[in-house]
Parts: structure tokens; sequence; C-alpha cells
């Protein structure tokens, strides 16, 4: 354990030293690749959805241990755990702006879980990643 823990820092290091936008999609990818099925496919076809959503010079990286986008600061996470997947639009305001598209998932701050196999809808996605990137570039201004 502790040996695992130890070799995961000096990747992280390493990982540091070498960022870039490439470098960033490749980490991803290699998350991407450890998650089971079907969970993969739900969060390939997510990330491809942020990806359309996002603008053209939005980068991906693995954040906090899990695959993010970034536009003028961080835009959105999303992630695989054991019974659900969750989509990290990092913002609380959004929750009630897209409440009435939100009822039939769990959601808590900043957060919503939706089922492996279920993917959340391409419309719902492109209007939160189009609503991060509004802000995000509202607040790059100030």
């Amino acid at each position: 354990m502790r040996i695992d823990l130890l070799r995961r820092c000096k990747e992280l290091v390493a990982m540091k030293k070498t960022k870039s936008p490439e470098n960033g999609k490749a980490e991803v990818e290699a998350y991407l690749a450890r998650v089971p099925e079907p969970a993969r496919t739900t969060l390939e076809n997510l990330r491809a959805m942020i990806r359309a959503a996002a603008p053209k010079d939005a980068t991906e990286a693995i954040s906090y241990g899990i695959p993010s986008f970034h536009y003028k600061g961080a835009l959105v996470w999303y992630a695989a755990f054991k019974k659900h997947c969750s989509f990290f639009p990092m913002d609380h305001s959004l929750e009630e702006e897209f409440a009435e598209d939100l009822k039939k998932h769990k959601t808590s701050k900043g957060t919503i879980q939706f089922p492996v196999d279920e993917p959340l809808s391409k419309k719902l996605v492109t209007r939160i990643v189009k609503a991060r990137v509004t802000l995000n570039e509202v607040k790059s201004r100030e």
C-alpha cells in the first residue's frame, strides 16, 4: 500500500513537470481505459459532448484525480464511481438554472450523478458547458 502511494506521488510529480495539452489528453485517455464498462462508454460519450460544446482552445487534464476540461480556468469535471457517474459543472447556481432538466438526477453542490449506463442528454450537457464557458469568460474580464 505504502509503495503504491509513493509510486503514485512520483507519477504526479512527473506529470506536473511535463504538462501540455497533449499530455493532458493522454492522461484522460489512460483514466478512461481503466474505467470498466458500461461506465467507460458513458464517460467517453460525455467527453465527446463536452468537447463539442466547449471552445476549440479548451484543454483536457486530470485534475483532483479525475478528467477535466479547462477554458479560462476550470470548466467542468467528470468521473466514474462504483455505482454511478458524475458530472461536475462546479457551480451550484446551475442546479437552479437547470432544475427542470435535473429532476430525475441526484444532485448536490456542483455535482450531477447519473447511472453508469444512462448518460446525460446531449442537450443538457451542451447547455451546462456553454453556461460555464460564459461564466469563465465573465470572470476572466474582471
